[in-house]
């Protein structure tokens, strides 16, 4: 695995560089030895944002927390992701034997808006793949976001799962 550290108002020290790397090499079997990490450790008014990122075979598994202390925030995060893949682990084996998913693009701030229009601050692009509403929902649920767009593998027709407020999920399709 190889592991990209980003630092957002905060130095990070070798000690903690290295418990990372202590938590992660305990997953290190899960993964290809093409996994990315991206741990990215956030500084904002006496608290302390840890994101992980994991990237492997086109699967994304991510978790956030923040906590007062940068080392609670990692076992925090570590704890979620564990979470995850135990959570997902059959629907992760068929997966992993049935194909992958590209990642998304990273996104690109749009211009300026004038102040009488609605504000768009940032615009992504996502790659999309056929997906059954199921893996779309695993998709979404590795990446903790609350919805996520695809394309029906029954339909052809682009789509989007969303988690509702109950707990449900919940599909959006296209409709004339």
């Amino acid at each position: 695995m190889k592991i990209v550290y980003t630092a957002r108002k905060v130095n990070l020290r070798d000690n903690f560089k290295e418990r990372v790397e202590k938590k992660l090499k305990k997953l290190e079997k899960l993964f290809s030895e093409e996994a990315v990490v991206n741990v990215v450790v956030t500084l904002e008014k006496n608290r302390q944002t840890v994101e992980i990122t994991i990237r492997d075979r086109g699967i994304v598994y991510r978790a956030e927390s923040t906590m007062p202390e940068m080392n609670d925030a990692l076992d925090r995060v570590m704890d979620i992701l564990v979470r995850q893949i135990r959570k997902n682990k059959t629907r992760l084996e068929k997966r992993l034997k049935t194909g992958s998913i590209n990642d998304i693009i990273a996104g690109i701030p749009e211009e300026d808006a004038q102040e009488d229009e609605y504000r768009v601050v940032r615009t992504k692009q996502v790659i999309v793949k056929p997906l059954t509403v199921e893996e779309a929902i695993l998709e979404m649920n590795l990446i903790n976001h609350d919805f996520f767009m695809f394309i029906n593998a029954e339909t052809n027709d682009v789509n989007v799962v969303y988690r509702r407020k109950n707990g449900d999920y919940g599909v959006l399709e296209p409709a004339l």
